[in-house]
């Protein structure tokens, strides 16, 4: 793509004692890391930041540990010259400055900010004439100009005129290998016209298309619009569900039917709940932000929050109803777990719906196990779940088996097969003596 030429800001970059490179990336997560990558392969010079010294040393010996990053390909980013650094010294020498922290929810119902602001506070006194700081952290519409602005310029610069300043929303799909963060497009918001376009010109040095915002505060918009359009889609169609079950409609072919409309329908589909950090966690800010600043609630969030938080609940209600059927009651019942993961293919927990499941279940004193060809180990509340080794003579002892994750690992007509019941909750094997959410 063509891009406007950068302006310039500040005086001219004097070298720094720490070395002078192109990119400094602050938070070495699922987020981060795969930016550090992208910039690498394209030939930029890059240093990663992260407090975590354990994650340090190991990509200093190569080794990886986000699932979308290979050691080899940490191997490869060492070779071009990446180094991984507990020493905010490292971000004075950088000519872009990208912050990739995690934001949790904090008591209030909105975003924790206190990495972000750690980590702005960092850069600000490090903050050198001429640099670019960008903020990708997921977090309500205000935040780079309300938060990060006022901390960057106590170093007496200013924002436009002495450096950079620019909001750009993470889009990485752990477990995507379809759409990397090459070939995903990159919204981009600057504080000013000159920040968007000094921006702009960084992030098309190595993604293929590049998308100017309005503002700051339309890039931060554009991520929560995202997540929570899927958030609300996935609580309808898990009301439907609920529903269709009363009606005595199969909610998965009506899905499949209204799918083939090739206009006006997105499909989505029901699930044991939502996981990740993204559908349960994002909408939540916007909500913050509508809350505290005008003074009501954002009901189409809350609504879609109370749907899809009580689906553990259901899918306990149903298994307990299953077992019922079958002449066994829930309690003193073995119920295996298969798929424990918030996603499939991919070892990540955050916010699973797998743990409230498997709660509820322990709650009504069920026997409870897992399988997950992604994750060797699994606790809930501090607890470790038994983890089964033989799935096939798993499938055959236990009383109930819920399919909570479709991993591609798992031969589902096999499982079908094999297990004295089961229940799908991702209405992938619809055949007799198979219960589908």
């Amino acid at each position: 793509m063509q891009v406007e030429q950068a302006p310039s800001f500040g005086d001219k970059e004097e070298p720094h004692p720490y070395g002078t490179v192109e990119l400094a990336v602050i938070g070495l997560g699922y987020v981060g890391l795969p930016l550090a990558r992208e910039a690498a392969s394209v030939g930029l010079r890059v240093v990663g930041l992260d407090r975590d010294p354990r994650v340090v040393a190991g990509l200093n010996s190569g080794r990886s540990h986000v699932g979308d990053v290979s050691d080899e390909e940490v191997r490869r980013m060492r070779a071009a010259g990446f180094t991984a650094t507990t020493d905010d010294a490292c971000l004075a020498g950088a000519q872009t400055v990208v912050i990739c922290v995690p934001t949790p929810l904090g008591e209030d119902g909105g975003p924790d900010l206190g990495a972000v602001v750690s980590a702005t506070r960092a850069v600000a006194g490090r903050l050198r004439p001429g640099q670019l700081v960008v903020l990708e952290s997921t977090t309500y519409p205000g935040t780079t100009e309300e938060v990060v602005r006022p901390l960057l310029e106590e170093s007496g610069l200013r924002a436009g005129k002495d450096f950079a300043l620019a909001f750009s929303p993470e889009r990485i799909d752990p477990g995507n290998t379809q759409h990397g963060l090459r070939d995903t497009p990159k919204v981009v918001g600057g504080c000013t016209a000159s920040c968007a376009v000094r921006a702009v010109a960084f992030y098309a040095k190595f993604v293929n298309m590049v998308v100017q915002a309005k503002g700051t505060r339309e890039a931060e918009m554009a991520k929560l619009l995202e997540n929570t359009y899927r958030h609300v889609n996935i609580a309808l169609v898990n009301e439907l569900a609920i529903i269709s079950r009363e009606l005595h409609v199969d909610v998965w072919d009506a899905i499949r039917c209204a799918g083939t409309k090739p206009f006006g329908f997105q499909a989505f589909r029901p699930s044991p709940g939502v996981g990740g950090h993204c559908i349960p966690i994002d909408p939540n800010y916007l909500s913050y932000k509508v809350r505290s600043s005008l003074g009501y609630d954002f009901r189409f969030v809350g609504l879609a929050q109370e749907i899809n938080r009580r689906m553990p609940e259901y899918v306990v209600r149903r298994a307990q109803d299953l077992l019922n059927s079958a002449g066994r009651p829930l309690h003193g019942s073995r119920v295996l777990l298969l798929g424990v993961t918030y996603k499939p293919d991919v070892a990540d927990l955050r916010e699973t719906p797998a743990e409230p499941v498997a709660r509820l279940l322990r709650e009504r004193e069920a026997a409870v196990a897992f399988h997950d060809p992604q994750v060797p180990r699994w606790s809930v509340d501090g607890v470790d779940v038994p983890r089964v080794g033989d799935l096939t003579a798993a499938l055959r002892e236990y009383d109930l088996t819920i399919l909570l994750q479709d991993h591609s690992a798992y031969d589902l007509p096999d499982l079908a097969d094999t297990a004295r019941l089961l229940f799908d909750t991702r209405g992938r094997i619809h055949r007799p003596g198979v219960e589908v959410l």
